[in-house]
């Protein structure tokens, strides 16, 4: 995707250090983080700096890389070993950085050039699947419609393209007239944030609304689609999302309106049997009590209290949307209902 005229993915690796869009810093400030060790890139993972099931499975894939470049010859398997499980304790929610981490990990056994080409690898898999994600996607976008969407899960969220909003742009590039709906996403606003400013890159029409909002639009008749992204979903089809993404599939089903999830097939944990079974990462309460925006005198990002001193406040970061209320999944190899047949089909 271009960024003001220049090619860039969101994450990507220049030697041993890796780089990464600084999402914590968007939209005010377009600035490139670099992670010269795996305990930096844990820390960026942890810290949001990189965010999105997909992005965060690259990264996590090139911070077990650096992990085994940085292991020292004696008691290099140990290393690796307790690598791995700091990586992973990062962010427990995402299905694609367990899958990247094990599987980079293995061929980190074999050699630390073995675990670099592997996490090469999977980075160009993800930009790879979330450009199939948006051909097979735009299919559903008629000229004319508005799409809601929730969260981030445009190219921000994958190594490129993105999975949600990937259709969006491809529908868009192809001529179709088109406008999205960006719901806001409390606590941490990626949609206000991320979204909108994905969407301004690519000059796609859009605004901005207030997450409790959407309900209202859809019982106007004035939103067409939902499609969002997903961070785990479990072998019924049940899917593992921002919060919030459950409120949106409950007023989708009410108003009529069709709801899909877009996922690359790495996001799909058979392991799992239902959304029962996912852990829901319990987030710092201060997202909640503060939030950050643009101090427009000094250009600096700034931190204020939404709150009565003393609130208590709880932050669970995901939500877990039933198969039921899923029109359909749109993967990488096409688009399939939430059923468990299905899932059994496509994922391998």
């Amino acid at each position: 995707m271009k960024v003001q005229g220049k090619d860039y993915r969101t994450i990507w690796m220049e030697g041993y250090s890796v780089c990464m869009i600084n999402q914590l810093l968007l939209p005010f400030h377009f600035t490139i983080n670099e992670s010269h060790t795996y305990q930096e890139t844990c820390t960026a993972i942890y810290e949001m700096v990189v965010r999105g099931a997909g992005a965060i499975g690259a990264a996590a894939g090139f911070a077990m890389a650096q992990a085994c470049l940085q292991a020292p010859a004696a008691g290099y398997q140990d290393f690796i070993a307790n690598a791995r499980k700091e990586i992973e304790s990062t962010r427990p929610t995402a299905r694609d950085l367990f899958s990247a981490v094990e599987r980079v990990f293995d061929a980190g056994l074999i050699s630390p050039a073995r675990a670099l080409s592997k996490a090469e690898e999977i980075a160009d898999k993800n930009a790879l699947d979330g450009k199939h994600i948006g051909e097979y996607g735009q299919e559903l976008i008629r000229d004319g419609f508005r799409i809601q969407t929730h969260c981030n899960a445009g190219w921000l969220g994958l190594v490129d393209y993105g999975s949600a909003l990937a259709p969006v742009y491809l529908a868009y590039r192809s001529g179709k007239k088109l406008f999205v709906w960006v719901d806001e996403t409390r606590p941490r606003n990626q949609g206000a944030r991320l979204t909108a400013w994905e969407l301004q890159q690519e000059q796609v029409p859009f605004a901005l609304i207030a997450d409790n909002a959407g309900a209202y639009l859809m019982s106007k008749g004035e939103i067409d689609l939902v499609i969002v992204g997903a961070d785990r979903i479990a072998a019924n089809g049940d899917v593992a999302n921002k919060i919030g993404t459950l409120a949106v599939a409950i007023a989708a089903r009410e108003f009529d309106v069709p709801f899909y999830v877009a996922a690359p097939t790495t996001t799909f944990d058979l392991s799992c049997k239902d959304g029962a079974g996912v852990v829901i990462e319990e987030r710092d309460p201060s997202e909640v009590l503060y939030i950050k925006g643009l101090d427009e005198e000094t250009g600096r990002l700034a931190e204020v209290s939404v709150c009565p001193p003393g609130t208590q406040a709880r932050n669970p970061a995901f939500d877990v949307t039933p198969a039921k209320l899923i029109k359909g999944i749109i993967t990488e190899r096409g688009i399939i209902s939430p059923s468990r047949e299905s899932i059994r089909k496509i994922v391998r």
